[in-house]
């Protein structure tokens, strides 16, 4: 029950409203009901023979008893769990109680608060369910709140995404889901043929399909080729069927608060790409998507775990959503220039970025034989871009804001042959390096990518949510 506030005092100052709490949706204690039977399932695949023996001791007097005692029993302890658990919103932060022997509260910022999202697993679409997830700068796993009523989880996720932005408590309830346009949706066909033509899965049917009869003619043992037989195929299984489920119907949509994303074929996600809090975006193009013209986006949010932008979509499209998330960045070609036909020049002030892909030079095919001719390197006035692989093309833009140290190793062979690597380090715990360049190439950059990271964190845009 909500308290209406109170009078203005004589001083004219309105007292602090009291806090409502909140509980979680009825539900939530059957989150973890199915935990028990796993634990028995396991031991029962562990020890089978054990598992039998006990089985047939158990008398139908002696299994309806126990019955009688662990239900009742589990339902109380879920039960009091859901009853011990509040949740509640304030002006600076929210506020989650849970504990019903060990009480814990947690108190998250919310201008700290990075991502709100919101998942769907299957069991939880079939109640009108949902899971709250937040993302928060420093912590090491997201916060959440499951479960959460569909439409109840969406409103407070909009209200939390309102107050982190600096709106008003009142006013943040009136703003509601802020409007979303879509950018992109990727085709199921798209999908599933994308997915076909990656060497990855390809790689891990064969060894799943190879391994275990080799196996088995080896040491003629059951349990050894399951052993091995199993984990192949959930690998198999992971990186085509499981992929596809995860990847299902992926739409981009640009809002005030972010890039949306929403995917998935059972459990279904709602994501969204924090603004201002890219740190790198990755490009992959595969060999075998060449000639289609598709590509694959990656991210690296510092604190988050949101790693994918756009699975599978042409080139042109894909950029077109890279520059929504790194605004004024034009993406430079992933294809190879025509290979240089002079050493770097001997002036180390001159631009040796005139070109847009800039190759090491030749003497790197001692270091890095045949390989070499698929490192590149790109700076702009926004961008870092390195670029590498031959068979599978990596693009790896780091914008100049977003750059925390720039280091630049040389190893003895290296050194040899007058090379060095730049190495950029980005918030997100990442590292981009432009391998293989002239060690005086290298020196320059170093010091020339220090002066522009400091102005370019000058001019960035600030990390707030609808700013």
């Amino acid at each position: 029950m909500t308290t209406p506030p109170a009078a203005d005092d004589a001083h004219g100052e309105r007292p602090p409203v009291a806090l409502v709490e909140r509980r979680l949706h009825p539900v939530t204690p059957l989150r973890r009901a199915w935990a028990p039977v796993a634990v028995v399932i396991g031991w029962a695949v562990h020890d089978p023979g054990q598992a039998q023996r006990q089985l047939t001791r158990l008398t139908a007097t002696t299994l309806l008893i126990a019955l009688a005692v662990v239900v009742p029993a589990a339902a109380l302890y879920g039960f009091l769990s859901w009853w011990f658990t509040h949740f509640a919103v304030t002006d600076t932060e929210l506020r989650i109680r849970t504990g019903l022997v060990f009480r814990r509260t947690a108190h998250i910022r919310l201008e700290r608060v990075q991502a709100v999202d919101v998942t769907q697993p299957l069991l939880a679409r079939v109640a009108g369910v949902a899971k709250l997830r937040l993302d928060v700068i420093g912590a090491g796993k997201k916060d959440e709140l499951a479960f959460l009523g569909e439409r109840e989880a969406r409103a407070l996720r909009a209200e939390l995404l309102a107050r982190a932005a600096g709106f008003t408590p009142e006013t943040a309830r009136e703003v509601g889901e802020a409007p979303a346009c879509e950018l992109l949706r990727t085709p199921p066909r798209h999908l599933a043929l994308s997915l076909v033509l990656t060497g990855a899965t390809w790689g891990s049917l064969a060894a799943a399909l190879v391994v275990p009869p080799v196996l088995w003619l080896a040491t003629h043992s059951v349990w050894t080729v399951l052993a091995s037989a199993l984990p192949l195929l959930g690998t198999a299984g992971a990186s085509s069927v499981g992929r596809f489920v995860a990847e299902y119907d992926w739409t981009v949509s640009e809002s005030p608060d972010g890039l949306r994303i929403d995917h998935g074929l059972l459990d279904r996600t709602h994501e969204t790409v924090p603004p201002g809090r890219v740190q790198t975006v990755r490009i992959v193009e595969p060999l075998l998507w060449r000639r289609r013209g598709w590509v694959r986006v990656e991210l690296d949010v510092a604190g988050s775990a949101n790693s994918v932008l756009v699975p599978v979509a042409p080139r042109e499209l894909a950029e077109a959503v890279v520059a929504r998330v790194l605004p004024g960045v034009v993406v430079p070609s992933a294809a190879p220039t025509a290979e240089p036909t002079a050493e770097p020049a001997e002036d180390p002030w001159a631009d040796p970025w005139a070109d847009p892909w800039a190759r090491p030079p030749r003497r790197a095919g001692w270091c890095a034989p045949v390989w070499w001719r698929g490192h590149g390197l790109s700076v702009t006035d926004t961008v870092f871009a390195a670029r590498r692989g031959l068979l599978r093309r990596r693009l790896e833009l780091v914008p100049h804001a977003k750059v925390q140290s720039v280091r630049l190793t040389q190893g003895p062979w290296q050194r040899l042959w007058r090379l060095a690597d730049v190495h950029v380090d980005t918030g997100a715990d990442k590292t981009v390096t432009a391998r293989l360049r002239d060690e005086r190439e290298a020196a320059e950059l170093l010091r020339a990518q220090a002066e522009r990271s400091r102005t370019g964190r000058r001019a960035a845009r600030p990390d707030r949510w609808m700013a």
